[in-house]
């Protein structure tokens, strides 16, 4: 586990896909109530949820798009009793109830903000801002692998998965793109925020300039 800010943690796994290392990154924030909301599920070792608990109260946790069931049902085994939020439509994907991730808990007002990512239905991503440290919080929305990654891992993201450069935006995220304006509208919402530091759920954290990094992804991408 790696401390990023005051009440901000990050937990990086493995997880492969289609042969290439993409990981899973898990964000951890703890609320001045001493609660904490579990970002992104894993497949969580008994030493781990030690370290979750130790941390605070584990409150809820999250998954932020349809395509990050991967782990929610070992996420949810490991915490049965929380809240588990999930975007609409999450229930039919894990099989077990879900409760919707707007409007946000009361609990979070004014540290922790929702923001859904519009016209993208097979996907229906939603973006966190952690207030107290300008930090934005993406599952699939960019990704921010190691530019210097080699062999199958370098091929399958620059020729199959359509990556210029890092951060960028998958051909896949781009595919799901069926309403370009919802989706421009709602991610200027976003960039109106006050964010530096990004966390991706797959690849490296993105410390600073995180908002000018975002917008030159999305430009790189031709969808903003």
């Amino acid at each position: 586990m790696k401390q990023l800010a005051e009440n901000l943690w990050l937990l990086q796994y493995p997880l492969t896909v289609l042969g290439t290392q993409h990981g899973r990154n898990v964000t951890v924030i703890r609320l001045r109530s001493g609660q904490t909301v579990l970002h992104s599920m894993a497949p969580f070792t008994p030493a781990d949820l030690a370290t979750l608990q130790s941390l605070g109260t584990p409150g809820w946790l999250v998954e932020a798009m349809l395509l990050h069931d991967t782990y929610a049902k070992e996420g949810h085994a490991a915490f049965p009793a929380l809240p588990f939020l999930g975007p609409p439509g999450f229930s039919e994907v894990v099989k077990f109830p879900t409760l919707p991730l707007l409007p946000a808990p009361a609990a979070w007002a004014g540290e922790l903000e929702v923001f859904p990512v519009e016209g993208t239905p097979k996907l229906k991503e939603h973006a966190f801002l952690h207030v107290p440290t300008h930090t934005l919080i993406v599952a699939d929305l960019i990704f921010n692998f190691d530019p210097n990654e080699h062999g199958w891992d370098r091929f399958f993201h620059r020729y199959i998965a359509g990556f210029k450069r890092y951060p960028g935006m998958s051909r896949i995220f781009k595919l799901c793109l069926k309403d370009r304006p919802a989706f421009q509208a709602s991610v200027r919402r976003i960039l109106d925020q006050d964010f530096d530091r990004i966390i991706v759920g797959h690849g490296r954290v993105i410390e600073s300039h995180g908002k000018a990094l975002l917008l030159r992804a999305l430009e790189d991408a031709g969808v903003l």
